[in-house]
């Protein structure tokens, strides 16, 4: 199955608040070339989106009909369907009526922003069309179908594995570079392993994460060849329940489960850190 679509609302949601702030400073910072004056730095947001627009450049002197002209296309609500708010956060500054007057005729400031209302109910952005992929009709290939292709990925791996049952796409890629592959070591990290054992209270690296050891070995269908340690954390700084792609491994509480090479572990006397209640503060907190 082939999904191709993506999400702009997805992508920015990748975005946490602080990597916006330092955008943003980023894109303000002083540069060779001075702002003009007549230059104003709004933030956009739009009636039909969950989505927020980064900052965009607009000039005092443009007509609000040609900023509606340019929101068009990073909106997609039609200049006729368009009615804008000039905002302040959450406070209304103005409503811009009137397509004739200049947009300085709004006093606008650095930072505030223009909220799009979008008025026509067929609109492409209506009813979430441009951010929701559920709403979109994915393209579906069934095995059967896939399996009747020619010169597919899978029917070149299964003749490539018919000449050389150690064949691999790294193996295959070193070659075609006129390189000599160099297969991985089943018993890299082997020796660091020699004094962790099952039970074993340990720190892991980076974060100073402790847990108890309930994995040690090798030979895993789903990650590189070496050796693997199990972690089951005390906190939730984990990933899983120690499943791995189908290969259940050790059980441990959702979340709490890590698979981590064993350079990254420190085996001793670490115990179970518990809250000290009676070393609060007066006010209630830690």
């Amino acid at each position: 199955m082939t999904n191709r679509t993506a999400s702009h609302g997805d992508a920015m949601n990748i975005l946490d608040h602080d990597d916006i702030a330092a955008l943003k400073a980023y894109v303000r910072a002083p540069t060779g070339n001075k702002r003009a004056e007549s230059t104003v730095l709004l933030g956009v947001t739009h009636s039909n989106l969950k989505a927020s627009l980064m900052e965009i450049r607009f000039n005092k002197h443009m007509t609000v009909a040609n900023v509606k002209a340019k929101l068009v296309s990073h909106t997609g609500t039609s200049v006729s369907a368009m009615r804008l708010l000039l905002k302040d956060g959450n406070r209304i500054v103005a409503a811009m009526e009137n397509d004739d007057n200049m947009l300085g005729f709004y006093s606008p400031k650095d930072g505030y922003l223009i909220h799009v209302v979008d008025t026509d109910p067929s609109s492409l952005s209506a009813g979430g069309w441009l951010e929701d992929t559920s709403k979109v009709e994915k393209f579906k290939l069934s095995e059967d179908a896939y399996n009747a292709r020619e010169k597919t990925y899978r029917k070149f791996k299964e003749a490539k594995l018919k000449q050389d049952p150690e064949w691999c796409i790294k193996k295959e890629m070193a070659l075609r570079r006129g390189e000599e592959y160099v297969p991985p070591d089943p018993d890299l990290h082997k020796e660091v392993t020699a004094n962790i054992k099952v039970g074993d209270r340990c720190e892991v690296a980076p974060g100073d994460r402790r847990g108890t050891v309930r994995f040690v070995g090798n030979g895993l269908k789903s990650l590189p060849a070496g050796f693997w340690v199990g972690i089951s954390y005390d906190e939730p700084h984990g990933k899983h329940d120690g499943e791995i792609k189908g290969q259940r491994l050790f059980q441990c509480a959702p979340g709490h489960g890590a698979i981590v090479r064993p350079t990254h572990v420190t085996v001793g006397d670490f115990p179970e850190e518990e809250i000290d209640w009676d070393d609060l503060g007066s006010d209630g907190e830690l």
